[in-house]
């Protein structure tokens, strides 16, 4: 017998087995009003509603509907509302510039808009055939059945559809969309709940964008076990505190820089602090400093666990959690084995590249990679080759079987666990009339893992200042994406050919550690 996997799996049997349990608990200080305390029931009905008002406006299987917006009830529900009914949901970086976002919505083709209250203004001029403010409810959803509503059209689900095109930064200047099918992600949320022992008795607090590679999948994953999902839309470490004390939580994913503004708040935290012994945190996009890792265990109490993988792999590649091995082991022994992306999760297999031309990259093979590239064919092709995807990461596998990401092959940087193309940055510089030459490199940054420098060259009787520059970026495009740093050169190192050597450029910054990374 073969059942085709579909996203809807979840939040069926969530509806099915704990229909009264309360699923969701939303940001109670936002712009739209509040849904307060939700139901799978509720949950699942709202889902519903959201297709059957896709039906309305004629949206067909294979639609895009895209959502800008912060962590809410709302964009969760849409999760199922959209894919569980055949259309392919696409998840925008609310931080992103109007410019990117119109180029998203553009290049995806999405019919629907979706946006947040607090970015309504922001997105004015940003256009799609139907666009709607997330809390103007009776444009989202359909009537209820029991006001005269009727439900969804039914879907047969095929597990190679494409559910959702997530948006992600790389070697080129503008984003690729990658397109993760039905089957991607119930094979990621199921190793995942696998991997990290998620039940119903857990409490999942959303400190990661619901928008960043699917929530790593926990918005299928928590809702498929029955697990609490506990809305957060701001991320403030004092905040996150006093919501793990409120709500119970027991488990959170998150990039490094969070880790850091929990510890932060805890200097000055009354009282005991909550979670000890019971709270699970997981971190990705940057191994932190062993001796954050050591300290999130010592003075929080709670579990680290580290896992690597990409947007294009849904996203779970390796996981990384303290053995029974390692129990005897001091603190910060433990924690330099933490720090490593981990073992290769159930069913993913993993290598190096002994090619001349990707030495030393790592390759993956898993029922997570992506079916390819949305509308882009020879990207797809060249991340795909041979049957493997190309991570653009360099890394070492060790005797133990785990993995240690060491470079990064393609002009990506990791900061505060986004992800920024070097590529995208130095296209901004150069539109500065007073610009000549310009590299972006990642350096080390005790906070962020990796924040953004530029080196620039000026033009022969030109002049900029660093606060000029950085500002200049922060108009172009994402916040987020502009240097924190902005150093002058006369020249800058290059090939023969005119190529920028940046792993000369990086060097400097990076001597002493035994990677290029963090």
């Amino acid at each position: 017998m073969f059942v085709p996997f579909s996203v809807s799996d979840f939040l069926d049997r969530a509806v099915q087995v704990y229909g009264d349990r309360i699923g969701v608990v939303d940001e109670p200080d936002q712009p739209a009003p509040s849904l307060g305390e939700l139901t799978y029931a509720g949950m699942g009905e709202l889902a519903r509603r959201q297709a059957a008002k896709l039906d309305e406006l004629g949206l067909e299987v294979g639609d895009r509907v895209a959502v800008v917006s912060h962590n809410s009830a709302r964009l969760l529900t849409s999760f199922f509302g959209v894919s569980g009914w055949g259309r392919v949901l696409v998840p925008v970086n609310f931080r992103l510039s109007p410019e990117e976002v119109r180029y998203i919505v553009q290049h995806s083709g999405a019919r629907v808009l979706l946006v947040d209250p607090e970015l309504q203004e922001e997105l004015a001029s940003v256009e799609a055939e139907f666009k709607f403010v997330l809390g103007d409810d009776e444009h989202l959803y359909a009537p209820a059945p029991d006001d005269g509503g009727s439900g969804p059209r039914p879907w047969e689900p095929d597990e190679n559809a494409t559910a959702c095109i997530n948006y992600t930064s790389g070697t080129t200047a503008r984003p690729k969309g990658v397109q993760i099918t039905h089957r991607n992600i119930w094979v990621n949320a199921v190793t995942f709940g696998l991997h990290a022992q998620t039940s119903d008795r857990d409490v999942y607090l959303h400190t990661l964008p619901m928008f960043h590679a699917n929530g790593w999948g926990w918005p299928y994953l928590a809702t498929g076990v029955g697990a609490k999902h506990v809305v957060i839309r701001k991320i403030d470490g004092a905040e996150i505190l006093r919501r793990v004390e409120a709500h119970g939580v027991t488990v959170m994913c998150a990039a490094p820089a969070v880790a850091a503004a929990v510890l932060d708040a805890a200097q000055s935290w009354d009282g005991p602090i909550p979670g000890r012994d019971r709270v699970r945190i997981i971190m990705a996009g940057a191994p932190p400093p062993t001796k954050t890792v050591a300290r999130v265990e010592e003075e929080l109490g709670w579990e680290f666990i580290q896992i690597y993988g990409l947007t294009e792999t849904s996203p779970l590649l390796t996981f990384n959690r303290s053995r029974a091995e390692w129990d005897h082991l001091d603190p910060l022994e433990k924690a330099t084995k933490l720090t490593r992306a981990g073992a290769p999760a159930l069913g993913v297999r993993l290598q190096i590249s002994h090619d001349e031309q990707n030495e030393g990259e790592v390759l993956a093979r898993s029922n997570v990679v992506l079916e390819g590239y949305w509308e882009q064919p020879e990207e797809s092709a060249k991340a795909l080759a041979d049957g493997w995807f190309h991570t653009g990461d360099g890394g070492t596998i060790g005797d133990d079987g785990y993995l240690t990401i060491s470079d990064r092959k393609k002009d990506v940087i990791i900061t505060g666990g986004e992800n920024v193309s070097s590529i995208e940055v130095e296209d901004v510089l150069f539109s500065h009339p007073a610009v000549a030459e310009v590299a972006v490199i990642g350096v080390p940054s005790e906070k962020w893992g990796e924040t953004i420098k530029a080196l620039v060259v000026l033009g022969e009787g030109q002049s900029a200042t660093e606060q000029e520059l950085i500002a200049w970026c922060k108009e172009k495009a994402a916040h987020y994406k502009a240097p924190t740093t902005i150093e002058f050169r006369d020249t800058l190192a290059r090939t023969a050919t005119g190529k920028l050597q940046k792993f000369k450029l990086r060097a400097p910054y990076w001597e002493g550690r035994d990677r290029q990374v963090n």
